[in-house]
């Protein structure tokens, strides 16, 4: 597996055990419609967290979440929406990112919650 791929799965695994620790109830990960994968899905008091997680070795090239482009953002409200439908929930949803980004040896993890909204 190439670096950044493993960078990429290292970061999920993180993002589920931030989420865990702030109580959070992982749904699903990799949840995959149609060209859509959502990282995470996970739920805290009625609230559907569909979690974009962006990680980086370095912030040479900007930071993480600048990284969650307007075409990924219309894949992501596309498969939630089929994820809401097909799992027949009523709950409210909202739009996380968690970006991780290395500093020498470790990792720092940002929460942005409420990322972005969809219309």
């Amino acid at each position: 597996m190439a670096e950044h791929n493993e960078l990429g799965k290292l970061g999920e695994e993180m993002a589920v055990e931030f989420l865990r620790k702030n109580g959070y109830e992982i749904l699903d990960t990799n949840w995959t419609f149609q060209k859509a994968e959502i990282d995470i899905i996970a739920s805290k008091e009625n609230i559907l967290a569909v979690v974009e997680v962006k990680t980086r070795s370095s912030l040479d090239f900007g930071l993480p979440q600048d990284f969650v482009k307007p075409k990924k953002i219309q894949l992501l409200v596309k498969a939630v929406n089929e994820y809401v439908i097909s799992k027949n929930l009523d709950v409210e949803v909202r739009f996380d990112i968690i970006a991780i980004n290395k500093e020498g040896k470790s990792f720092a993890i940002e929460h942005l919650i409420d990322a972005f909204y969809h219309f």
